[in-house]
Parts: structure tokens; C-alpha cells; sequence
């Protein structure tokens, strides 16, 4: 596996920009230079993120998000 993310990454997997494998393996979204934890989905070269709005859910069940526009960098979280 490479040490480099793809420019857009979902964290759901019905999207087709889901990877299982670096899911597991733990990415780590810095927003405007604040980490993010509750990162939906992330696009580096268009500068979004997709932020999952409070509780509220859509009628397939899936978090209704909002999309936040500025500068992504995601990273992978070492392992503890």
C-alpha cells in the first residue's frame, strides 16, 4: 500500500469513493488547520469537506451533512 491519499475520500460505503482499506487503516482530516473529527467526506483539490449536520438523519438513514469550503489536508493517524 502507498503512503499517499487519494484527492477525494467517503467515509460511507455506498459512495464510490469509499476505500475499505484506508478506513481501516486511520485518516486523519486537518480543516483550515484544525483537525476534524467528524469528516463525512473530503475533496483536496476542489477544498471541501463534508461535516455530518448535528443528529439529523436523511430517509435512507445516513447523516444529512453539510459542505465546508477551505483548505484540506488529510494525513494518516499512527497507530497507538
Amino acid at each position: 500500500m502507498t503512503d499517499t491519499l487519494p484527492d477525494r475520500l467517503a467515509a460511507n460505503p455506498k459512495s464510490p469513493y469509499f476505500n475499505e482499506a484506508l478506513m481501516e487503516r486511520g485518516v486523519g482530516i486537518r480543516f483550515n488547520g484544525v483537525d476534524k473529527t467528524n469528516v463525512e467526506e473530503y475533496c483536496v483539490s476542489e477544498g471541501w469537506i463534508r461535516v455530518a449536520a448535528g443528529n439529523a438523519r436523511d430517509r435512507h438513514g445516513d447523516p444529512l451533512t453539510i459542505k465546508l469550503k477551505g483548505k484540506v489536508e488529510p494525513y494518516f493517524r499512527e497507530k497507538e
